[in-house]
């Protein structure tokens, strides 16, 4: 569920604490407690959210007093409590807690229910099917159901209804009108227990799959924190020491080894390496670092060995400033009210006035029995088994059928945003490219031989670790059947590598490393060089001899389904963007083989969140699509986040919509789904409305009996569940969306 839409506090008047707040289930709740907090003389900013459940106030402690705060929300049936560090630590415990409550609870109803309901429709005359049903109903209605009859409670007591109301009042109408016939009616007449039970079973499972799916979303942030180093290698007297990174302090002279984490933001001051930044910048070539230049914490160290003095630690790392993005646009999503809520809202108050009424109508006639009577009926046929199941069935049935597409929508919420989104935003590398380097291009000097040219390239290669030498070593492989051997292997930091070949030393690397190895540069190369990277594509020169012999051009290769999944989202009208951290030639070139018009280029995490409000500030609504750690606070922010799924742990948990697979057809099919099962809810709940509405009246007219008033309920649910299933022909038909799990 989506939090409601505020900001954390900013003023810095009075004393800003932050609180964890429990009970909440719904949009409705979070806006509950804000209000509650903002009534409260003293207080002078409030900001509750859902998703995290958390609260931040700033109030006059001269006003009131934390345990004040407290005690108005204690009231009100939620429970807030000061935010610790122990908090902070049970988090994933709690939710792990509240899940595994729910299925207990799940684990009860089912068998149970599905016992209630064979006994009552084949033996329900019998008196040992009336009191079996009786029985095992009992424990489903007040210890399965309790948790929505401490809610409904909680809402009585200040005088609100939500779904709990509904589902209380409903469970409690038919459980008691039927223990009444089984204790004290005829032998013949009927009971309602089935309806209670189920009702309470199906809620039950739709309330375990929402805690999973929020526990989900929330460990987002413990999975970034997850990425940074644990350790430094500290340099004392000259000594190296390792030492927790949390005992690193500005100043600090720390030493990275090849492979290592960097484990805190720093400066280069001794040595030279490439150093791997897709998790922060999402580009898949790793970046020379020579003294000077800046590095980031929890980036890798791919080759080299270097001496860093630490500038950033603790919070202020570039991978804290994620962290606190991912929750702050976790805290600005707008708030989605879960429609039944609203319903129940002004229905429950109705009902109960009309059950009253209708009783007290047919009493003052003279007939109370039959005023009783239709007041259970009016009650027992505004039972929310109809209204209860309309969405959680559409929600079950239709995010099943995107797990057998591979496509994972969490929640309902998640569904309601999706129908409005115009603007489709795709991440550059790892989504709409491999994310791998590959060889591209060949360009041979006039007189050498193309496979020649390949095979000492690839043999000098050989011994490299870097990305772009490996990808240079795998294309030699594919074109040519052996590589010679190479000696005397020489990696140069950030220029490329020399090797002897068959007698001759063969230098492959960029233009400093052909300059300094006084090799010399045909003009018509350097032109190749300069083409293939006007291309968007890394040239480098491979040479021997005295003479620079050709050019090799390395690139993350597009997706071969990219193409097709852009001009899908372009027919359904939407407008498709990308964004990258790469520079503007290398992202024009990948938008122009998809067809994409509109780029967003040289892109850092920050700067991709600003992107993601700025199209939202002209009105569009977004859905953002990636897969790196440098995506998760865009995917937050976005109105709708999609995840590709061989991605990172983090971009999954960070987003609402999860692609198990790296096919990229799945990005239409998955808001083609979203629509329609929205769609299919909101004709659920036309329907479960439209029919209490109608049979109300005819209730408490006293022309439908409970018995009708049973079966009219369940040839409702009956529809309700019906419609639901329909989405399981959801991309079955001719030309529909079919995307594969890769």
């Amino acid at each position: 569920m989506t939090a409601t839409n505020v900001d954390r506090p900013t003023s810095t008047a009075g004393t800003e604490m932050e609180f964890s707040v429990t009970g909440m289930t719904c949009g409705s709740c979070s806006a509950r407690v804000e209000k509650i907090l903002t009534r409260q003389s003293g207080v002078s900013e409030v900001g509750v959210n859902l998703a995290t459940t958390r609260a931040v106030v700033t109030f006059d402690p001269s006003e009131v007093s934390p345990q004040q705060l407290i005690a108005a929300v204690g009231k009100a049936g939620y429970g807030l409590a000061p935010l610790s560090p122990d908090t902070e630590e049970d988090a994933g415990a709690g939710e792990a807690a509240l899940q595994s409550m729910w299925l207990r609870r799940v684990l009860v109803a089912w068998p149970l229910g599905i016992v209630v309901l064979v006994v009552s429709v084949f033996w329900m005359m019998e008196p040992w099917a009336r009191w079996t049903a009786l029985v095992l109903t009992t424990p489903i209605q007040f210890w399965a159901g309790l948790p929505f009859l401490r809610q409904a409670l909680a809402r009585a007591r200040v005088r609100q209804a939500n779904m709990d109301t509904l589902i209380a009042i409903g469970t409690l109408a038919a459980f008691f009108f039927s223990t009444y016939q089984v204790v004290f009616g005829h032998r013949h007449s009927d009971h309602y227990f089935d309806t209670a039970a189920l009702i309470i079973a199906f809620l039950l499972l739709g309330r375990y799959f929402e805690a999973r799916a929020k526990g989900s979303a929330s460990s987002a942030i413990r999975s970034l924190l997850e990425l940074g180093a644990k350790e430094a290698r500290l340099i004392v007297d000259d000594d190296e020491r390792m030492v927790p990174v949390e005992s690193v302090r500005v100043g600090d002279q720390l030493r990275i080894r090849p492979g290592e984490k960097i484990p805190v933001d720093g400066r280069v001051v001794d040595g030279s390496s490439a150093v791997d930044e897709s998790m922060l910048t999402g580009e898949s070539v790793p970046v020379d670092k020579a003294a000077g230049d800046k590095v980031a914490g929890a980036t890798i160290n791919a080759q080299g060995l270097l001496t860093i003095e630490a500038t950033a630690v603790g919070a202020d790392t570039a991978l804290a400033q994620i962290v606190k993005l991912v929750e702050e646009a976790q805290g600005t999503k707008a708030p989605v009210q879960q429609l039944a809520d609203k319903i129940a809202g002004v229905f429950v108050p109705v009902v109960l006035v009309l059950a009253v009424l209708t009783f007290a109508g047919w009493a003052i006639s003279g007939d109370a029995t039959r005023g009783l009577i239709s007041a259970v009926a009016v009650l027992i046929i505004a039972c929310p088994c109809a209204l209860g199941l309309a969405t959680p069935t559409a929600i079950l049935v239709g995010t099943g059928r995107g797990a057998a597409m591979g496509v994972l929508i969490k929640g309902g919420e998640v569904l309601e945003r999706s129908k409005k989104v115009d603007t489709v935003v795709f991440d550059k590398t790892g989504t709409l490219t491999k994310g791998q380097m590959a060889l591209t291009d060949v360009v041979a000097a006039v007189g050498v031989d193309e496979a020649e040219l390949v095979a000492k390239a690839g043999s000098a290669e050989a011994g490299s670790e870097h990305p772009v030498g490996r990808a240079v070593v795998d294309g030699a492989r594919l074109r040519s059947a052996d590589l010679p051997l190479a000696r005397d292997f020489a990696s140069v930091a950030g220029h490329g590598v020399r090797a002897t070949i068959d007698g001759v030393e063969v230098h492959v690397g960029r233009r400093k490393l052909m300059a300094e190895s006084g090799l010399v540069l045909a003009s018509e190369l350097e032109a190749a060089a300069s083409n293939l990277e006007g291309e968007g594509k890394t040239a480098i020169f491979a040479g021997w001899e005295g003479q620079v012999r050709g050019v090799l051009a390395v690139a993350d290769t597009m997706r071969e389904d990219a193409p097709g999944a852009v001009e899908r989202l372009r027919a359904m009208g939407i407008e498709v963007v990308m964004i990258t951290g790469d520079n503007r030639r290398t992202a024009e070139a990948v938008a122009a083989q998809v067809g994409i018009a509109r780029v967003l280029a040289e892109v850092l995490p920050a700067d991709k969140v600003d992107e993601v409000r700025r199209l939202q500030s002209e009105g569009k609504v977004v859905a953002m699509v990636g897969d790196g750690v440098n995506d998760a606070p865009a995917l937050v922010q976005a109105d709708l986040g999609i995840a590709i799924g061989t991605g990172t742990d983090v971009a999954i948990q960070s987003s609402d919509i999860t692609l198990l697979s790296a096919n990229l057809d799945g990005v239409a099919a998955a808001i083609q789904l979203s629509r329609r099962t929205f769609r299919t809810i909101l004709q659920n709940l036309a329907w479960a409305f439209g029919y209490n509405v109608v049979l109300i009246p005819v209730a408490a007219l006293g022309l439908l009996n409970p018995i009708l008033a049973g079966a009219a309920m369940g040839f409702s649910s009956v529809s309700v569940v019906t419609n639901s299933l329909r989405l399981t022909r959801f991309g079955r038909k001719a030309g529909g969306p079919r995307p594969s799990r890769g």
